[in-house]
């Protein structure tokens, strides 16, 4: 397999030039974009693996930029971590609801930030090895839900709908045992594969923008007050 593909959008020299630079280090080929637009521009015309996105960008920022391309209908959708300074609380929580597959918050360690790109870029690399086994056992389908894990692919009443990996991971965990209740803490769990430091607020968030997604066959997803999610069974 050859070097995975990084897109790094950053607008500030030196920490464009940090990350670059501790990213090839790792064996990793590197691509730069100072703008939301520039950045646009480079996905239309090349394939990148992950992509590392400021979000205090001139022109578009980088909520805009990660909207766009996870709204953007049958694209290749790339992981994306944010790397900002904006820390609070609700600016976490709002990178992850519009797409964004992991959060890190300037200032950073680079072995941490590595660290971060290796472990999606491995889940990346694990769907494509779980499409290459693919075949009937693969597929999970309850009410008008239709999950195909190998082709990673989501079809309600027939129609494709597109999410987010971690929208996908929810999704997948709830269908494969309808009924069964996961605590927010399990879904956080299955997500990251490791200690990860977010809020049950986050999960929340992920879960509306899942039921909102699956429209009518979103309200399937039910909340169990104090405890965490369970869908329906069919």
């Amino acid at each position: 397999m050859g070097k995975a593909s990084i897109l790094v959008v950053e607008d500030d020299a030196d920490i464009q030039q940090l990350v670059s630079y501790n990213l090839i280090k790792s064996g990793f080929n590197v691509t730069c974009a100072d703008s939301g637009e520039e950045a646009l521009e480079i996905l239309e015309q090349e394939q990148v693996d992950l992509i590392i996105l400021d979000l205090m960008l001139p022109g578009r920022n980088g909520m805009e930029v990660c909207t766009l391309l996870r709204e953007k209908p049958g694209s290749v959708q790339p992981p994306i971590i944010m790397l900002t300074a904006k820390s609070e609380e609700d600016d976490i929580v709002s990178g992850l609801a519009c797409g964004a597959d992991d959060y890190v918050t300037k200032p950073f360690s680079p072995r941490v930030l590595i660290a971060r790109v290796q472990a999606l870029l491995r889940r990346e690399q694990e769907k494509i090895l779980t499409e290459q086994r693919s075949d009937d056992k693969d597929t999970i389908s309850v009410h008008a839900i239709i999950i195909h894990r190998g082709r990673h692919e989501v079809l309600v009443a027939g129609k494709q709908v597109h999410l987010t990996a971690t929208e996908f991971t929810i999704l997948e965990q709830l269908a494969t045992r309808p009924g069964w209740v996961y605590t927010r803490q399990q879904i956080i769990d299955k997500i990251r594969g490791y200690d990860y430091l977010i809020t049950p607020r986050a999960v929340d968030v992920q879960i509306f923008g899942l039921r909102k997604k699956l429209g009518e066959t979103g309200h399937c997803i039910e909340t169990v007050r104090g405890i965490g999610y369970r869908l329906q069974e069919g």
